[in-house]
């Protein structure tokens, strides 16, 4: 039987017994806050500008692990890059194409090929991928990075170890601004971690990879794959997640 709220709530009472009409109305408040919750998850994928000229981020928030996964667009007169991309909305297509398209997708490990290959395939862009992973790699890459690379000019490759998956990439961009995948990342505004002990392939290495980081001297973002990016003081939030790890 179908019930219409708004016309009588008291033909609830057939379909539902004799139920509290108070506890029908919590019910129906909680589906209709539940529905405003998936509503402003799905906005959330919007493309905004970052903290410096011609970078974009988009987020997607992931309820189940209850933190934003992060994609990044740099947009440059030599080919638009897209590191760990999430799925764009359609405004964000519009968007992405108006900007110039996508040449190349980055991706810093396996375990965030996320929407990378829907949009290859909708845009024709080439991947790379980080070669420590080149004979397990669920995608075929077009280019495969390793520790020193220099993808473009003003993007550097650096090589960590000990994360969940082997040799996970993180980029330098023009020696300001870092980004991350999946072994720094930020559980909360302002400050930095790592993945938990358990997802770790080896710890003491996941360490020295974050104190390499940390040693970056210039560094004044991180953008970090999973979590709340930091956008001030980089190297200060990557010091401070050293003297917490031992």
């Amino acid at each position: 039987m179908y019930c219409i709220y708004n016309e009588n709530r008291y033909k609830c009472d057939r379909l539902f017994g004799a139920i509290d009409r108070r506890a029908w109305n919590d019910r129906l408040l909680m589906l209709t806050y539940k529905y405003i919750i998936n509503q402003s998850y799905r906005a959330r994928i919007i493309m905004k500008f970052l903290h410096r000229p011609h970078l974009y981020g988009w987020s997607y928030f992931n309820p189940a692990r209850n933190i934003d996964f992060n994609g990044i667009a740099w947009i440059r007169p030599g080919g638009n890059i897209l590191i760990d991309p999430v799925a764009l909305s359609n405004h964000d297509w519009n968007h992405l194409e108006s900007l110039g398209g996508v040449d190349w997708i980055i991706i810093t490990n396996s375990d965030h090929i996320r929407a990378a290959k829907e949009i290859a395939d909708q845009t024709y862009a080439k991947i790379a991928g980080p070669i420590a992973e080149k004979e397990s790699f669920p995608l075929m890459c077009d280019r495969w990075l390793g520790d020193g690379d220099e993808f473009v000019p003003g993007l550097k490759v650096i090589e960590l170890q000990g994360s969940k998956t082997p040799g996970e990439l993180a980029l330098l961009l023009e020696d300001t601004t870092l980004i991350t995948g999946d072994l720094v990342r930020a559980y909360k505004a302002g400050s930095l971690g790592i993945l938990p002990d358990e997802k770790l392939l080896n710890k003491a290495e996941a360490i020295a990879s974050v104190r390499r980081l940390a040693d970056l001297e210039q560094v004044e973002a991180v953008l970090v794959g999973d979590g709340w990016s930091i956008f001030r003081d980089g190297r200060d939030r990557l010091k401070e997640l050293v003297a917490t790890l031992g």
